[in-house]
């Protein structure tokens, strides 16, 4: 017995130095190249135009009666006057629903680049907010506004960007387009649209860029330093309802079980039964980047997932939920529910809606499926409201990521630079029917706050974010 327990010590002792050496070789990867150029432009200019935008309220509704289509008009007719650069350059077309498209013509017929952005913006509730949402008031370095964030910063920094290339001299090796939508927000079909034009033209991007991640701090285990996160694929997006019905009558004599009591016990079990997690290939690729920055506690955990992937879903995913969950599972967010309109009346229907986000591995018809299978109750009608699928998965071993990868760690300097998984939607996603290289990046860096004032109260940006915006297009227009 003692020979059997010292040889359990001694490949026990093995085991924990096998996962320590693997730990301590896990090392980062230095395979992003870093211009040390400084970009020069008029930061004021770059700041009035964005300002200008900002004014024009070009908010987008599902319900277009409540669109002021003036406003809409208004912003059009501006970029000629903001950006007269790009007006005498680019070749410039209007597609249906809002979509706005500009040719960059380059010097060779290769594939070109597409970049993105959305110049709609979602609505305010302005007696919450600390300034006017639509005066672009800007003080103490900061720009203040609806759209400051997402994303008439990247829709102004594009063309504030190609238009300081285009007075500097400047003509790209290959054609860049610009592709606007002005729906993004209520799920329009202007970037659809914009797509079937690159179909039907039988033009294949090098890359495309759309909004996405940014520059930021605190959202990796043991990562200090800020991560620049370049989304290779979003999840897929469903709203579900919940309902059951009943004979209904007087609260004053109910039955063991409401329709409101039913759709909660509904409720709890999914709760209680998430979807399965998955390490899909954008998640794969952030874990063996940024875990290489990782303290070493952490590194011996990334280094060896084959060990430790149960235990990064029970403490890191299932108990704290947030962005490490949702970038492993498919999430679901119960948002709304209706009963009686009367306190003392059992109503004869009651609903409940979920908003889901779609994991890569799952789809539409599976999630159906494992709802109804999870509540279990032939009562409850659980039926798909909306639904897209996730997207297309990016590559990222190609010259369209590399050129993205570099732009963003030259223009954040000492920032680590990874592939993720978007959690939320994009116009981009439409891109995947004829490119595996959209890339989703938000140009700017920024803080937790700020992140949650984007469709939320007192959107704002700094000045010196704002600027660096136009400084990353810059970098990447320059390598097209």
């Amino acid at each position: 017995m003692g020979y059997v327990l010292l040889a359990l010590a001694v490949l026990l002792l093995c085991f924990i130095a096998f996962l320590v050496i693997k730990a301590a070789t896990f090392n980062p990867k230095n395979n992003v190249t870093v211009q040390e150029n400084e970009e020069v432009f008029d930061r004021d200019v770059v700041i009035s135009r964005l300002a200008e935008l900002v004014r024009c309220k070009t908010v987008s509704y599902n319900d277009k009666a409540l669109e002021d289509n003036a406003e809409f008009e208004k912003l059009i007719a501006l970029l000629p006057k903001l950006y007269p650069n790009v007006f005498t350059t680019c070749e410039y077309k209007e597609l249906p629903d809002r979509a706005l498209l500009f040719r960059w013509q380059g010097k060779n017929d290769g594939e070109p680049a597409v970049l993105m952005a959305h110049y709609d913006v979602v609505p305010v509730n302005e007696d919450m907010w600390d300034k006017p949402p639509f005066e672009a008031i800007l003080e103490d370095g900061v720009l203040w506004g609806r759209g400051t964030l997402d994303t008439k910063v990247t829709f102004g920094g594009v063309l504030s960007a190609a238009e300081h290339l285009i007075e500097q001299g400047f003509t790209p090796e290959n054609d860049i387009y610009f592709a606007f939508s002005g729906g993004e927000e209520v799920n329009g079909n202007g970037a659809l649209n914009i797509v079937n034009y690159f179909e039907e033209k039988g033009i294949n991007p090098a890359m495309v860029v759309d909004e996405g991640g940014a520059v930021v701090e605190n959202v990796f285990p043991g990562v200090k330093a800020p991560c620049g996160l370049i989304g290779i694929a979003e999840k897929g997006m469903m709203n579900v309802e919940y309902s059951t019905k009943t004979a209904g009558g007087h609260a004053s004599a109910p039955k063991p079980h409401t329709p409101v009591g039913i759709l909660s016990k509904a409720c709890c079990k999914v709760e209680a039964h998430p979807f399965k997690y998955h390490i899909t290939p954008p998640v794969a690729k952030l874990f063996d980047t940024l875990g290489r920055h990782s303290s070493f506690v952490f590194k011996i955990v990334f280094s060896n997932l084959w060990l430790f992937k149960g235990l990064i879903d029970t403490f890191l995913c299932k108990k704290s939920g947030g962005e490490i969950n949702a970038l492993m599972r498919t999430t679901v967010a119960f948002t709304q529910m209706e009963g009686s309109s009367a306190p003392n009346v059992i109503p004869p229907k009651a609903a409940m809606v979920s908003n889901m986000r779609l994991n890569p591995m799952d789809n539409i018809e599976s999630a159906m499926e494992y709802l109804k299978k999870t509540v279990n109750d032939n009562t409850v009608e659980i039926k798909l409201l909306h639904g897209m699928n996730p997207s297309r998965i990016s590559v990222t071993d190609c010259e369209g990521y590399d050129k993205v990868a570099t732009a963003v760690a030259s223009t954040w300097r000492g920032c680590i630079v990874s592939p993720y998984l978007m959690v939320q939607c994009s116009d981009s996603r439409h891109w995947g029917k004829i490119s595996d290289k959209v890339y989703r990046f938000s140009a700017m860096d920024l803080t937790a706050e700020e992140r949650a004032t984007i469709h939320g109260n007192n959107e704002r940006i700094r000045v010196d974010c704002a600027c660096r915006a136009v400084e990353f297009y810059i970098r990447l227009m320059k390598q097209c």
